[in-house]
């Protein structure tokens, strides 16, 4: 899939040592970019960022966005900037509200007075698919919302409310991407708070049995990393107006549920064990404040940001597979 990448400007990638912004970054100095990650290493990992730490085009600060004045000098010179930074994990929001309202919302706005006062023009920040809260209509239509399920949704219903306001009152460039459960390389298996495609994947390459909330019938829309990293580039160079103060669904517009996804990480696991193919599935109650199905429409993203996703689940599901047993195993 080739489109329109980001090449030659400097970027700010917050949270840029956790999973989805270290992909970022990669990628951002593969196109010849200025990068500067700016992380406090509190879910971010420094492994994440081996690959790059002696690039002299990579740039390092070690802080925190709740901390305005760490905000303004990680945007000294900056074009662009990517804004990952957040504490993610509906049951993390759940059991500890304030820590996860103090960064996804004061945090946030930090970031964006930051990137205000210092000129920066184009800002795209992720947003999530919790927004969607307890509205069931399917597929997910970006101006169709419901009643927020978490704390964690509370926090990212807000940026999308202040990067609203900041567009619309100081001539910033903003755009929101609306991530659907990403997976891919670098997605830490560790932690009570690990996403299911990682933790069940280490389960599996040890031949543990993973636990799957509720019966397994819950679904998602997949959405594999590089489909991420695409829209990050898209909305960060569109030349299109009307995408300007948007939000956009960032998925592949199908879903599986988590029985189908259980078997198809043990038949790619498969291929490098085949016991894994024996591993036994088990399985638990609900989690609270979970909704049981997600799916999005991308056709506001292909009209106005030309998207089309590079990777169906099953593609970026056997790349994954790859990645985390040569990494796990």
């Amino acid at each position: 899939m080739s489109y329109k990448k980001i090449s030659n400007l400097k970027v700010l990638v917050t949270g840029g040592a956790g999973f989805i912004g270290s992909n970022l970054c990669h990628d951002l100095l593969l196109q010849g970019n200025t990068v500067v990650c700016l992380d406090n290493f509190s879910t971010g990992k420094k492994k994440n960022l081996e690959g790059f730490l002696h690039n002299s085009a990579f740039q390092l600060i070690e802080g925190d966005i709740r901390n305005l004045d760490v905000c303004r000098l990680s945007m000294k010179g900056v074009d662009i900037v990517l804004q990952q930074a957040a504490l993610g994990s509906v049951p993390r929001s759940l059991s500890d509200p304030i820590t996860t309202n103090e960064v996804n919302i004061s945090g946030f706005l930090n970031v964006l007075v930051a990137a205000r006062d210092a000129g920066v023009k184009r800002f795209v920040y992720a947003a999530s698919s919790s927004t969607y809260g307890d509205s069931t209509a399917l597929p997910k239509l970006e101006e169709v919302i419901g009643k927020p399920l978490s704390p964690y949704a509370v926090t990212k219903y807000a940026n999308e409310l202040y990067a609203h306001v900041f567009s619309q009152n100081y001539g910033m460039e903003i755009i929101g991407l609306r991530y659907f459960n990403v997976f891919g390389r670098h997605q830490d298996p560790e932690g009570a708070y690990a996403a299911a495609i990682p933790k069940f994947t280490k389960l599996l390459i040890g031949h543990q049995s993973p636990l799957i909330n509720g019966d397994g019938t819950h679904s998602r829309d997949f959405t594999y990393i590089d489909n991420v990293i695409q829209m990050n580039h898209l909305a960060a160079l569109t030349v299109n107006t009307s995408a300007i103060g948007q939000v956009f669904n960032t998925a592949v517009g199908e879903r599986a549920d988590l029985n189908k996804l259980t078997g198809l990480l043990k038949k790619f696991l498969s291929l490098y064990d085949s016991a894994i193919a024996d591993v036994k599935i088990l399985y638990g109650p609900e989690r609270p404040g979970d909704i049981p199905h997600s799916l999005a429409s991308i056709t506001k993203a292909e009209d106005i940001l030309g998207y089309r996703p590079g990777h169906t689940l099953e593609e970026g599901l056997k790349e994954s597979m790859q990645w985390y047993w040569e990494h796990l195993k």
